[in-house]
């Protein structure tokens, strides 16, 4: 049964810093393709960085590109989001996905319906 539970979110002030994690379960994480998505109140679910299966490739949205950085660690099955140079436009509710399908990065990130498996999601709030 894969299970994905995010933690690491919370209130920080622009300019501040973030890691989220994904705990997974239930699957060999290197077998899947990993997103992580975005939601703000009103807007669609968007992509903000995802790797590929067997992580041959890696996307991030332009709006975090340099800031943001996806990685996973196989022996602890889990997933990360590394968050810097905050701004308010980040505040959203984050949420980790995976899928079995062999998507490239970019693929998986502009198509979040493709992902089976989802995380509770977690609250970001970018605030001063």
């Amino acid at each position: 049964q894969v299970q994905l539970v995010e933690s690491g979110g919370g209130l920080v002030q622009p300019g501040g810093s973030l890691r989220l994690s994904c705990r997974t379960s239930g699957f060999t994480l290197d077998n899947y393709a990993i997103g992580w998505f975005r939601q703000a109140p009103g807007k669609e679910r968007e992509g903000v960085s995802c790797i590929s299966r067997r992580g041959f490739t890696t996307y991030y949205a332009n709006s975090v590109k340099g800031r943001f950085f996806i990685s996973s660690d196989n022996a602890k099955n889990t997933v990360y989001l590394q968050m810097n140079s905050l701004k308010p436009e980040d505040t959203a509710v984050y949420f980790c996905a995976v899928d079995p399908g062999y998507y490239s990065s970019d693929y998986a990130c502009a198509t979040p319906s493709r992902f089976n498996y989802w995380g509770q999601g977690t609250q970001v709030t970018v605030s001063s």
